[in-house]
């Protein structure tokens, strides 16, 4: 089985490696890496993982189309022998990591437990701050362990999901969140799963971005999202811009949104022995290592000349005072539900 990762990154060198490592204990064989614009180093860092076999890398630094790098980079993917190739797709970025909890937890005791399955959402559970201030050289699942409760009403991202989904000629594009460009005649075919195990309606086969609200999700794996890391981290990624609407101003209404600690979950901790033993192979080439460690120190660097800047200052201030979020009672988050459905219905019509 050839499993393909597809990502698109921007200044995450530091964290690449070890991003490699785990998804590599997974069991996703081949990775598809689009970089951009890049300061500290990463494209670079690529390369060198390109020369070495690791993965395929293309530089995506434009020009954009209409809707924005991410989706510049999955459409130059779709003509790619490494895409065709692939048994299985899951497009996704570098603060997202898989986290299977049947079996070996790996992607085969994945598919094994749900043999029927043509797509499975892998549903975010959202990994808060947990009030760390600095940016640290250390594997993000280890730094980052508080998370949002499996049971959340509200916010609607909270029930966002990745596709993991078995390339058989079903969609014709990739999507950020859900293969796009379904074939209709084999819609019939399709068969699309929940991270819990339950299969899904229908309408998840062409449109839906989110599973329910309100009910357990992450039974048999789920999608470790570290949206925040570090409150420095943050900061660097506010001046880099989001990665689908790079346009688009990262401020408090994004982190509050996300930075949940209610729970804590070191359930994806349970592969730390053969992610480290691939994080370890991959640095014993002394290249790697190297740029490694530069873009470790690039990002020390670049946010103290940030802190000259009186938005990027004023905003680490503001997360600095800003307590964890706290999820939404039911009863004030099927309010905002009824809200958010009247609000589309105005919009459809």
């Amino acid at each position: 089985m050839r499993a393909l990762a597809v990502l698109c990154v921007r200044n995450e060198a530091a964290f690449l490696l070890d991003w490699l490592a785990h998804h590599r204990a997974v069991g996703f064989t081949d990775f598809l890496v689009f970089s951009n614009d890049c300061e500290d180093g990463t494209d670079t860092m690529l390369d060198r993982l390109a020369e070495m076999g690791e993965l395929t890398h293309l530089r995506n630094d434009g020009p954009y189309d209409k809707g924005g790098i991410q989706f510049t980079a999955l459409k130059q993917a779709e003509r790619l022998d490494v895409v065709k190739q692939a048994d299985w797709i899951l497009p996704m970025d570098v603060d997202e990591f898989v986290n299977i909890h049947v079996g070996d937890r790996t992607l085969t005791a994945l598919l094994d437990a749900l043999p029927d399955a043509t797509a499975i959402a892998l549903t975010w559970r959202l990994f808060g701050n947990a009030g760390q201030t600095d940016f640290a050289d250390v594997p993000v699942p280890h730094q980052f362990t508080r998370a949002a409760p499996e049971i959340m009403h509200w916010p609607w991202r909270s029930a966002m999901f990745k596709t993991l989904y078995r390339n058989d000629g079903t969609y014709k594009k990739l999507g950020v969140h859900r293969p796009r460009s379904p074939v209709e005649a084999r819609l019939t075919e399709a068969r699309w799963y929940d991270s819990q195990g339950r299969e899904l309606d229908d309408q998840f086969k062409t449109r839906r971005l989110f599973v329910n609200y309100g009910q357990p999700l992450y039974g048999l794996a789920q999608l470790n999202h570290y949206p925040l890391g570090a409150m420095q981290s943050y900061v660097l990624k506010a001046a880099r811009g989001r990665a689908v609407h790079s346009d688009h101003v990262l401020g408090l209404d994004y982190w509050v949104e996300r930075n949940f600690n209610t729970d804590e979950d070191r359930s994806i901790l349970a592969l730390s022995a053969p992610t480290r033993a691939e994080r370890a192979r991959l640095a014993d080439d002394s290249v790697l290592a190297g740029l490694h460690a530069q873009a470790v120190a690039w990002r020390h660097t670049r946010f103290a000349e940030l802190m000259q800047e009186e938005p990027y200052r004023a905003l680490y201030g503001r997360l600095l005072m800003t307590p964890p979020s706290t999820p939404v009672p039911p009863e004030e988050a099927r309010k905002l539900q009824a809200f958010a459905r009247k609000s589309l219905r105005a919009v459809n019509n």
